[in-house]
């Protein structure tokens, strides 16, 4: 035996085919997007294979660069990326992960968007200027004339990137500015000023505390103008070819999503385009905010499947005290409460992709159920994912916490959707607005879950302690948490419950509404059916 001899390690988690997900599949079928069933597995073998999982890796360890300023003292305002990254969001684009939908009358686009957004995740940093593409069309098109101009542009599966005028180029990506240093989450707050001018455009002055994907090619933002807070529509360069004084002061040195830029922003009496009436800003970007929730349960959702086909690959090949991890009765016990978590995260992302889907083409009943659920689902599906980050990185052991087991930029991604469009208490609020003012959203959202009356006990009676919570209206802001979590659980326990496996079904109306279950993962009840959870984990490789 030599002093090197490599002896039980995991072989990498590379060769699979990252849409071969039941829950997933299911749930595609299930939405009316069956139909890309072909070319979200063609994405999942790239998604799993070894030249997209490298590029993820090289786009992290060499983070943009923002360049201020050529060598002759010009000012340029440029991001500068590793190819690595160009190739993934090509590929996002060419599969039209961004903006596609938009332009695809077929029902379920925006399934099939989401299925691929999902599945497509070598590095989740690049998914940030793809779904804010996705989300801006139907807030552009609360201006017509520039939506007709912009939108064949946004939805077009070209990646072109570079600084030129935006009608000059084959693809755009689209950002969004929103937050100031003042304000946060409170965008009423904001000072950023709008002046109109004589051409019916205007300019904005002020500071942008968080730009995320500044190399975008336009953004919708907000400002004050004259009649009030207002959506702007503004470009990195204009139509004459020069730039548009929209000054990237500094990139954020960020926890995670490292290989994405976030920048702070200056308007110097930059060129912008109203976008809605002044004073509706709020209303008018909300549209966009609404679709990059979405986004944040598919991320979380997404990250949880990769951090459980991980941890099960890893305990598959993997052996300690003469047996392998899976063999082992408390690690099965956790990679079985890691599934079950995230099986029940990824059946509510593709019910709130359906919701979107059929929202899009008028379906008011989908509409008023996306109102409240969407809220519902992100504040809790983005809350699960960071301690379920920790744990499936724990299965690996200190391997886990090695960089290169990739696990650690996984645990660092975990918080951000949770925060991204806004916070916990942002999002539970939102619910506590939307059941106080809209009560058509909560008639949906009841018709939803008690769909699965009498098919479970436990399921039953946790809808009836939800019910009672709900009645009792003293200190409402103060239980906000408490509130949509109970909301969270009886809609993923009946999605589970008519769509899911009957194993995943039961452990989670045993675990998540019946309480029996600890404060932390691996602690499911006896009587759960580990053998038949953990195999729909146990990625497929080679």
């Amino acid at each position: 035996m030599t002093t090197h001899e490599v002896l039980n390690q995991v072989p990498p988690l590379v060769g699979h085919d990252a849409a071969d997900d039941a829950a997933l599949l299911d749930g595609l079928e299930r939405e009316g997007a069956g139909w890309a069933a072909a070319e979200l597995h063609e994405l999942g073998r790239l998604g799993g294979g070894e030249q997209a999982i490298e590029h993820g890796r090289l786009a992290n360890e060499h983070p943009p660069v923002l360049r201020t300023h050529d060598r002759h003292g010009h000012r340029v305002d440029e991001v500068e990326f590793h190819p690595a990254w160009h190739e993934l969001m090509r590929t996002a684009v060419t599969h039209g992960l961004h903006a596609a939908p938009w332009a695809d009358d077929r029902p379920g686009a925006h399934v099939a968007r989401a299925a691929k957004f999902y599945t497509w995740r070598p590095d989740a940093g690049h998914g940030c200027p793809i779904s804010m593409t996705y989300a801006a069309v139907p807030a552009l098109r609360h201006a017509p004339e520039l939506a007709a101009r912009y939108e064949p542009l946004l939805t077009a599966t070209s990646y072109d990137f570079g600084l030129r005028p935006p009608l000059a180029k084959r693809g755009l990506l689209a950002g969004m500015s929103m937050t100031e240093k003042q304000g946060g989450s409170d965008v009423r707050a904001n000072t950023t000023t709008a002046r109109p001018e004589p051409d019916g455009t205007y300019r904005l002055l002020g500071h942008k505390w968080f730009t995320s994907a500044p190399m975008c090619d336009v953004f919708l933002t907000l400002a004050q103008a004259p009649g009030g807070l207002t959506c702007f529509l503004v470009p990195r360069v204009l139509p004459d070819g020069t730039r548009n004084p929209m000054r990237l002061m500094r990139l954020k040195d960020k926890l995670g999503n490292r290989s994405n830029a976030s920048a702070e922003v200056e308007y110097e009496h930059a060129v912008a385009w109203r976008v809605g009436d002044e004073g509706r800003g709020v209303r008018t970007i909300i549209d966009m905010v609404n679709l990059t929730r979405l986004d944040c349960v598919i991320g979380a959702a997404a990250g949880m499947r990769q951090g459980v086909i991980t941890a099960a690959h890893h305990a598959t090949h993997r052996q300690a005290f003469g047996r392998y991890l899976v063999e082992a009765p408390l690690m099965r016990n956790v990679l079985a409460d890691l599934a079950v978590e995230s099986e029940a995260a990824t059946v509510l992302m593709m019910r709130l992709a359906g919701a979107t889907d059929r929202s899009a083409r008028g379906d008011a009943g989908e509409t008023a159920f996306k109102r409240l659920a969407l809220a519902v689902g992100k504040y809790w599906v983005c809350k699960r994912w960071p301690a379920h980050a920790a744990e499936a990185l724990e299965c690996l052991g200190g391997n886990g916490y090695v960089e290169e087991s990739g696990m650690p930029r996984l645990f660092r991604e975990s918080p951000l959707n949770s925060i991204w469009e806004g916070s916990g208490n942002v999002a539970a609020l939102d619910v506590l607005r939307a059941l106080a003012r809209e009560p058509e959203v909560m008639a949906a959202f009841q018709a939803e879950v008690t769909a699965a009356a009498g098919a479970d006990a436990r399921l039953d009676a946790a809808v009836r302690e939800v019910q009672a919570e709900l009645s009792d209206h003293d200190d409402a802001e103060l239980r906000a948490r408490r509130i949509v979590e109970r909301l969270a659980l009886v809609l993923q326990g009946s999605l589970l419950v008519r769509h899911g496996h009957p194993a995943v079904a039961d452990a989670f109306c045993a675990s998540r509404l019946g309480g029996d279950h600890g404060q932390a993962y691996g602690t499911l009840p006896r009587g759960v059916d580990f053998a038949a959870i953990i195999a729909r984990a146990v990625p497929k490789v080679g």
